[in-house]
């Protein structure tokens, strides 16, 4: 496994990276960054399907499944019901039980795991920290600098908010629902190299109070959505037919999920939720990996996805991915 680009070079280099068949792939292909030991942040089926995907690849690559050694965060619950993750790693490290604030969500004891297993690089998957900026930042400056398998920090900063994520997919002619951010396509390139959204763009796409939210809901056309921008797992969000029912709405949305800023999308009716899945490195190629249909959900959450995706033609799915690539290569 290799990484690219200066600002992810890891701390186990080509350099002083002990012998290893691992070592001579990565150099005979041009890499810096030699990864053999990788902490898994993560829990379940996210756990057991990297560690599958792996070893399958390690095989076919070096003959040797074992090439890359995986460690696991095994809480005393997962331990108590020998879950196939811990059975499948070559090591595993018992981190306190709770919710996943206390262990697989909790970026320091991720980072500490990491320096003190010495694994080269972390998994996080999906869920947990693996949207957490803080993670990927706060490895990189540890003092193994730990690679972290997945996007930098910028990139989920510019797409892991709702308000700021739209405002770049804009940006990037990216065809959008109505809301309360409309026409606003204000990024700029910070210091450090990355896109971000200015906060005066932020804030005029955000509606402070109900007031300002009814106002663009009349502006919008009901049905809307009300969203709050930190909301998710079905907080924080709220389908209003009528003037009349989007007060409560609003301040329910507010309660659920506090000092969140909120803003205001026209509903998408009789739709399917269509995804693109997207594969992007540090030079700026992207590819997309074609979608799946989540459209079976329940209280907001994915249940089922479907692959590949039936219900959109071709030529539209088509113009879909090709949106997803240029907003990947944005960011």
């Amino acid at each position: 496994m290799t990484c690219s680009d200066s600002e992810s070079v890891g701390g186990n280099t080509v350099d002083i990276a002990t012998n290893h068949t691992v070592r001579d792939f990565v150099k005979d292909n041009g890499g810096h960054t030699v990864i053999t030991r990788v902490l898994i942040a993560n829990n379940g089926i996210a756990a057991v399907k990297e560690i599958r995907s792996v070893r399958q690849w390690a095989y076919a690559t070096f003959g040797d499944e074992r090439a890359i050694e995986f460690v696991a965060m095994a809480t005393p619950e997962d331990l108590k019901v020998n879950a196939e993750y811990i059975r499948m790693a070559d090591q595993y490290v018992e981190v306190p039980s709770g919710t996943n604030n206390n262990n697989y969500a909790n970026v320091e004891l991720i980072v500490d795991v990491a320096e003190r297993t010495g694994a080269h690089a972390v998994w996080a998957g999906w869920g947990h920290a693996s949207e957490n900026p803080l993670l990927p930042e706060s490895l990189r400056a540890s003092k193994s600098k730990v690679v972290f398998i997945g996007p930098p920090g910028s990139a989920m900063r510019s797409l892991g908010d709702k308000i700021s994520s739209t405002i770049v997919a804009q940006h990037a002619e990216v065809p959008t629902m109505p809301w309360s951010g409309d026409g606003i396509t204000d990024t700029r390139v910070n210091e450090a190299g990355h896109l971000e959204v200015p906060d005066d763009a932020y804030h005029a796409a955000t509606t402070h109070n109900m007031d300002e939210g009814l106002k663009q809901a009349l502006r919008i056309g009901f049905p809307v959505m009300i969203k709050a921008s930190e909301g998710g797992g079905g907080k924080g969000i709220r389908m209003v037919s009528k003037e009349t029912d989007f007060a409560s709405a609003f301040y329910q949305c507010q309660a659920e999920v506090p000092g969140s800023p909120i803003f205001i999308m026209k509903l998408a009716g009789e739709s399917r939720h269509l995804e693109v899945q997207v594969l992007a490195d540090q030079y700026g190629n992207a590819i997309s990996l074609f979608g799946r249909d989540c459209s079976v959900q329940l209280r907001h959450q994915k249940i089922i996805a479907e692959a590949p995706v039936t219900i959109a033609p071709p030529e539209t799915f088509e113009q879909m991915e090709k949106a997803a690539v240029r907003l990947a290569q944005l960011v």
